[in-house]
């Protein structure tokens, strides 16, 4: 079954269960796939392509959250993290930050990155890698400490 109708069967339950939260973000996913859909033309969406649009949108929500939070908008800050919640639940596991390092140390031993100026090199390989199952900026931060 394809998110898009996960989404769909999501989408019904939250309205038959009068859950705002849930429906206002299922909506910005299904408002979001169907864009995607009519700009990529006739081929449809892969699974990646679906998994990288939620991953936008709670990514959307946790940064917004965090700069409510900030200005100590808590009122503002709690629907952007509940719907980031909901949204997570389409997201495949993600992995922990042990887990992370080994991937990235071995991707380091394999190019024989040194640096900093190495970077970008493991990056590209640890995002392409990692996709889906991390968030960039924990697999950013994991780098850095491990090239320094």
């Amino acid at each position: 079954m394809s998110l898009e109708k996960d989404i769909m069967t999501a989408m019904k339950d939250a309205m038959k269960a009068k859950d705002q939260t849930a429906l206002a973000a299922l909506r910005a996913v299904k408002s979001e796939i169907l864009l995607a859909k009519t700009s990529g033309g006739d081929e449809g969406l892969s699974e990646d392509d679906e998994i990288k649009i939620v991953q936008k949108l709670v990514k959307q929500r946790k940064d917004s959250a965090r700069i409510f939070s900030e200005q100590n908008r808590e009122d503002l800050s709690e629907p952007e993290l509940a719907q980031a919640a909901v949204l997570e639940k389409f997201l495949p596991e993600q992995m922990s930050e042990e887990e992370i390092t080994k991937v990235v140390s071995g991707i380091i031993t394999k190019t024989g990155a040194s640096g900093m100026k190495d970077m970008g090199k493991v990056m590209g390989m640890a995002n392409k890698e990692l996709a889906g199952k991390a968030d960039g900026r924990t697999i950013s931060t994991i780098v850095k400490s491990q090239l320094t």
